[in-house]
């Protein structure tokens, strides 16, 4: 009855329209993105109302991390034991459960232990999403169908802080991870309703299954150490001085030692559970690394600039989530003439235009002035993020060109753990460049400003002569002059510090450039299918 096409197909849109099963698969995807940038803005009100530590309560966004590091690589080997399907729906139902226990915590740690399940819940959306649209596809509407998605990816970074400052200025950090719960059930009867698990997959899973289900366990235990440890240790690094600590010495150790043994061991697995093979692929490798530096400059950048905006221009946490929307907007706007550009130019010349333009704009932040206004800040933003389309999609469809069918998952996967890994590195590198090139600038601005420099004479005249006018005695005003020049200095030094952390993502995008060169010319899209 059926063709023999449509009897071998890796579809899960059945006979209905692929478009619908984007729409669908993306809402889930959209919220557990959205959930690793929400809490960044509540931690302070998170730490007063469990009375926590601002240091401790850094546990609520390090063990989502950890435990989303831990599951995203080996999300397509569950998937393929699972079913896709079923698999996806554990995955949403996890994560609306533990939202709905996050909210609900009392205390921290009850907190922690259910963002650690909220994250494994989490880890395996994307991947499950990214593979059911690679197989829902042709290859030439593919870069259309990743558009629906990278939306969900990039765009949901960008509200997170906006969404998160409003809630939390407005109603309790509670509703943050509250919000998930409707989310999470609608997600949950659309992809029942609507998803196919295709005949193929449960072939597959059959054959896969029929010799007894074999476990790389060592394998499992090899990835979550690796993965883990790093993770840990990248989130807290700079909080505990780095390599000065036992504590990130041991997490480092654990994670670098598991990567050797893994390397070895998985490459010589008949049923591996991470296909480590792929990264050496020349194409796929490529497209792994471009992937982990966008990941950096995305991630970092989105979170360094609401806490830029909050320290130093004394915004709240809903404006400075304002200042990023218009970016947000313009990609928004950008995916479809991304897609249509995926599929009519080679993907290596799309990453390194988007790259030159990621490169120039964060050139452009260097430029900041104390006194700059929130269009400024807006418009930087909006320059930033024209780029980011025409790498996402280039990026994530040449992932796919070269590969066999069969391998659609574990590739979602590991392109996925490429991008957060790239994210987490990223943040950690920056705000480690912040903290430790504050201390720097701050060292060389004050020798300016030693009492023997004639200019810092006449301004600390100027400003006590001031607070004189003010109705202070002359020792007051000459202690609140000398403040004043203080506060002038560390704020300086401060933003100077955040130029640094521009300068340095305008390099590695640089960077990337030449490495796109490696990615084979090929005609988009037509290749994808043949392998």
């Amino acid at each position: 009855a059926m063709s023999a096409e449509a009897a071998g197909s890796r579809s899960a849109a059945g006979g209905r329209n692929p478009w619908v099963i984007a729409g669908v698969v993306s809402i889930a995807t959209f919220m557990e993105v959205l959930d690793t940038s929400i809490a960044n803005v509540a931690l302070r009100h998170i730490a007063g109302g469990l009375a926590a530590g601002q240091d401790e309560s850094t546990w609520v966004i390090t063990s989502y991390l950890v435990a989303n590091a831990v599951v995203l690589p080996i999300s397509g080997w569950l998937s393929g034991v699972v079913g896709r399907k079923r698999f996806y729906m554990i995955c949403v139902a996890l994560f609306a459960v533990s939202s709905l226990m996050c909210g609900l915590s009392s205390s921290l740690e009850m907190l922690i232990v259910f963002r650690v399940l909220q994250g494994l819940g989490g880890g395996g959306l994307a991947p499950s999403e990214q593979s059911i649209l690679a197989d829902s596809f042709p290859p030439e509407k593919r870069a259309q169908a990743f558009g629906v998605y990278a939306i969900a990816v990039i765009v949901a970074p960008t509200f997170g802080p906006t969404i998160g400052g409003w809630i939390t200025d407005n109603f309790s950090w509670h509703w943050i991870f509250l919000i998930n719960v409707p989310m999470g059930m609608a997600s949950l009867v659309l992809v029942q309703w609507l998803l196919v698990e295709p005949e193929v997959l449960k072939q597959e899973r059959r054959d896969a299954l029929a010799g007894g289900l074999k476990v790389d366990w060592i394998g499992l235990l090899l990835v979550a150490l690796w993965l883990g440890c790093l993770e840990v240790m990248l989130d807290k690094g700079q909080r505990e001085d780095w390599f000065d600590s036992g504590f990130i010495v041991t997490f480092a150790a654990i994670s670098f030692l598991s990567l050797i043994l893994l390397v070895p061991w998985e490459l010589s697995r008949k049923d591996p559970i991470v296909d480590i093979r792929l990264v050496l692929r020349r194409q796929f490798g490529t497209t792994c690394l471009v992937m982990l530096a966008v990941g950096a400059i995305l991630y970092s950048s989105t979170q360094i600039l609401p806490q830029l905006l909050q320290e130093q221009y004394g915004y709240t946490a809903t404006w400075a989530g304002l200042a990023l929307m218009p970016g947000g907007l313009v990609m928004f706007l950008l995916m479809p003439i991304s897609s249509r550009l995926t599929n009519l130019v080679s993907p290596k010349y799309l990453i390194m235009g988007g790259m030159t333009v990621v490169a120039l704009a964060m050139w452009h932040f260097t430029n900041l002035s104390p006194d700059a206004d929130f269009a400024t800040f807006a418009w930087s933003r909006v320059f930033q993020m024209i780029g980011l389309p025409f790498l996402f999609l280039p990026i994530t469809t040449a992932s796919y060109a070269d590969l066999p069918p069969d391998k659609t998952s574990q590739a979602a996967a590991l392109i996925n753990v490429a991008r957060n890994l790239g994210g987490s590195i990223g943040v950690s590198l920056s705000t480690t460049l912040l903290a430790q090139n504050a201390q720097v600038h701050q060292t060389h601005l004050a020798g300016h400003a030693s009492p023997s420099a004639l200019g810092y004479q006449l301004g600390l005249d100027q400003a006590t002569a001031h607070f004189l006018a003010q109705g202070a005695s002359q020792a007051t005003a000459q202690r609140q002059a000398f403040d004043w020049i203080g506060q002038l200095v560390q704020d300086q030094a401060t933003l100077l510090s955040y130029i640094d952390v521009f300068q340095a993502l305008a390099v590695v995008a640089l960077l990337m450039i030449p490495v796109a060169l490696l990615l084979r010319r090929g005609q988009p899209g037509a290749a994808a299918g043949h392998g």
